[in-house]
């Protein structure tokens, strides 16, 4: 079956905005999972926290064996960071999509103003929202969106707990493979170099006629990028465990005479 794929999700979505990427690797026989995030999906209701955030995944990974390729989307890009850099043994490998912009309080307060200004309406700014994903994305990942629902209510706690976050120094952390995808039409690319730099071992791939729901503009693409990834993981895990093998047998054998 080869590695476990954990996909997670990005602001106000939830795990069904992978539906086309848990079908492809399923097909290839992979087991894969799209949890929901605190505060989104069927976890509605619950406060989000960066800590929270992170449980939540990790309860994810142990549910697939304890060690998985882990995927995340824009807040589930950080998300995904901050998980690897927290359980770096139960993480395989890492693709972060859409997410290579610094956390700062003062690019947070952009996303704020618009935040505010949906929570004056009546819906939340739920219509709105709806006809923009119906409006800019293909049909079926406009349905993979909404069907899963929009938690307008969780913008603001979110762009709070991510406004903090050191994710140049948790990227930094997490010793593995790390693939860096972005739309070649994101605005979340600005700090592509850096992020690169603070890779221990880092890919950079951008997709071309893609935004920031790179996924979902190029969803086989973008599955392919991640089978791709699972395919350099199940390599480097059987060759891990053949050397750990060997690392036993020896130490079982004890030193060689002398």
């Amino acid at each position: 079956m080869g590695v476990p794929v954990v996909l997670v999700h990005g602001l106000r979505v939830s795990g069904s905005m992978w539906r086309a990427q848990v079908e492809f690797l399923r097909e290839q026989g992979r087991e894969v999972v799209a949890p929901d995030l605190p505060g989104h999906g069927e976890r509605r209701g619950e406060d989000f926290s960066l800590g929270r955030a992170v449980d939540a995944v990790l309860d994810a990974v142990d549910g697939v064996g304890g060690r998985c390729l882990l995927v995340g989307l824009s807040l589930g890009g950080f998300v995904s960071i901050a998980a690897a850099a927290a359980s770096p043994g139960r993480v395989a490998g890492l693709v972060a999509a859409s997410c290579t912009a610094r956390p700062a309080q003062s690019l947070a307060q952009v996303y704020r103003i618009p935040a505010a200004l949906l929570e004056v309406l009546p819906d939340k700014g739920l219509s709105v929202n709806e006809r923009f994903h119906r409006l800019t994305l293909p049909d079926e990942g406009a349905d993979a969106v909404l069907d899963g629902g929009l938690a307008m209510e969780a913008a603001r706690s979110v762009i709070d707990e991510i406004a903090d976050m050191d994710v140049l120094g948790a990227l930094g952390a997490y010793p593995g493979p790390v693939w860096l995808v972005n739309g070649a039409r994101d605005h979340f690319r600005i700090h592509e170099k850096r992020f690169m730099d603070a890779c221990a071992e880092g890919r950079l791939v951008n997709v071309p006629r893609a935004g920031h729901m790179v996924s979902l503009d190029q969803p086989v693409n973008f599955s392919r990028l991640v089978a791709d990834a699972a395919d350099v993981v199940d390599v480097r895990e059987a060759r891990r465990a053949v050397e750990g093998g060997g690392e036993q047998a020896r130490v079982l054998e004890g030193p060689a005479p002398g």
